[in-house]
């Protein structure tokens, strides 16, 4: 009988979690990605294209990315320097099977635009974000990397584990 209600609560808990996730967007707090700041990114690749007029590094083929412990991975990425600075760059944009991970937290999605100079990451395309064992899709997920928090948009679906027994 205990078993049966603790069945009937849990339903209950992802029925109304489900409804609170149906909103257009969702807060979600990002602890793990504040930890990479200001430290060098390290990208390999299969080839690498430099275009010195537009600023621009295009890699491609098996792309990683990595600063302290986010690493990006992608079918390809452009970066693009900070306007008369060739040693700095702004923002990274990785498109075809992007996954950006730390140690703590995994975020899928087609594509993603890494903004060091903003501090802000965005990934759209039928992203997937776990967190522990929590799982939560939507359409666009954007992280405030300063603050260690983002939001969820679209249609949004949440997966919560409880804790305990």
């Amino acid at each position: 009988m205990r078993k049966i209600r603790q069945l009937f609560w849990l339903a209950g808990c992802i029925l109304v979690l489900g409804q609170a996730a149906d909103a257009q967007q969702t807060a979600i707090a990002f602890k793990g990605l504040k930890a990479g700041a200001g430290q060098p990114v390290e990208i390999t690749a299969d080839s690498l294209a430099v275009d010195e007029q537009a600023s621009t590094a295009t890699f491609t083929g098996h792309v990683l990315a990595v600063q302290g412990d986010l690493k990006l991975s992608s079918d390809s990425l452009l970066a693009v320097y900070v306007k008369g600075e060739k040693s700095r760059i702004d923002t990274l944009t990785a498109t075809g099977n992007v996954l950006m991970s730390t140690p703590t937290e995994a975020a899928q999605g087609a594509k993603a635009v890494y903004s060091l100079t903003g501090r802000q990451i965005e990934v759209t395309g039928d992203v997937v974000l776990t967190q522990g064992t929590s799982v939560m899709s939507g359409n666009r997920l954007v992280v405030d990397l300063d603050a260690g928090t983002g939001h969820m948009d679209g249609r949004v679906k949440t997966l919560l584990q409880p804790g305990g027994k």
